[in-house]
């Protein structure tokens, strides 16, 4: 497998009244072929907008992508024309967004909003897209699909719009699909199904995908690779399996923490990061974790730690080594 979708240093600020809110500042990863990332972080610490930025989906004003590159086949898609981007969108880079219901058009029927995007980028004829229209509906579960293409958005359940969604996503077989929180809304029970049939789609047709979530519970399942946001940055990288056993800084051990577990006594209670994330606009100096991090240290106030190698393909930019509460550069000469 390659390199399918490749992020550079990439930057997007939002210049407002208050300030510049940094909400993308300098976020780099790699993405493979048929790989699933999950983008983990509180509300507010810029994994939506990222994902908009690789569609180039930012409104502007007030929104600007200040630099970087997202390389998608071989090609930068921050330089490429509106066209070009036009032609990638829902064919080789798709999105299911948060909420279904503001997401799919109230005023047009399902079938119409799946067809278009089927004429538009596969070259159907009507009557072929109306089959493949029908075909997504019934490989996403969707009972009666020939007869209920022709129903509204309100017709359908939020289990069954999300559905729709996905289907819609996967319509024209894309390279890549970014799911924004694709089970906001929904009951346990349906989001594990909506969860199981987005992977289990994918992972049949070869399509990589970036899972974007504050759930620990959903990467833990279904991701290969997890990157850790916050403030606008990636705080942590490295494989599922690692992140979960060795968590190597402070704030994704918080996360893991506050989630709720099975094999803990049913009394005992959550921990939660003390305070709250920090003011994008006004930055704390050094690490913007540190005024909420029982880890800090001097160094911490002063100097905002770069991604620092801390086990195999594990990155976290932490002064401290979590094990031990000790300065990585002292346990490194010890």
């Amino acid at each position: 497998m390659g390199t399918l979708l490749s992020v550079k240093d990439l930057r997007t600020y939002f210049y407002t009244e208050e300030g510049v809110v940094k909400a993308v500042d300098g976020i780099s990863y790699e993405l493979e072929e048929g790989e699933i990332l999950g983008l983990v972080g509180e509300s507010g610490c810029g994994k939506s907008v990222s994902a908009m930025t690789i569609l180039k989906l930012i409104p502007q004003p007030p929104g600007k992508i200040v630099s970087g590159e997202v390389t998608f086949e071989g090609q930068d898609l921050i330089k490429a024309d509106e066209d070009h981007i036009r032609g990638i969108r829902g064919n080789k880079i798709s999105m299911v967004f948060q909420e279904p219901m503001t997401s799919l058009n109230p005023v047009l029927t399902i079938g119409k909003q799946l067809t278009e995007a089927i004429e538009l980028h596969l070259k159907m004829n009507k009557n072929e897209a109306i089959r493949r229209a029908v075909e997504l509906l019934e490989m996403v579960g969707i009972p009666e699909a020939a007869r209920r293409i022709g129903d509204y958005p309100h017709q359908f359940s939020g289990g069954m719009r999300q559905r729709v969604m996905i289907a819609l996503a996967l319509s024209c077989n894309p390279k890549l699909v970014l799911a924004d929180e694709p089970t906001t809304a929904l009951d346990v029970t349906i989001q594990a199904q909506i969860l199981e049939l987005l992977t289990k789609l994918t992972r049949e047709m070869g399509t990589a995908v970036i899972i974007i979530t504050h759930n620990l519970g959903v990467v833990a399942r279904y991701a290969d690779r997890v990157s850790v946001m916050y403030a606008g940055r990636i705080i942590e990288t490295g494989s599922a399996a690692e992140i979960y056993a060795n968590p190597q800084h402070p704030y994704t051990l918080g996360l893991l923490k506050s989630v709720p577990r099975l094999d803990e006594k049913r009394k005992s209670k959550l921990n939660p990061i003390e305070g709250m994330p920090p003011d994008l606009v006004n930055l704390p100096p050094g690490c913007p974790f540190r005024p909420r991090c029982p880890y800090a240290i001097d160094k911490c106030a002063l100097d905002d730690p770069p991604l620092l190698l801390v086990g195999q393909k594990h990155w976290a930019a932490c002064w401290v080594e979590v094990g031990s509460g000790k300065p990585r550069e002292e346990v490194a000469h010890t």
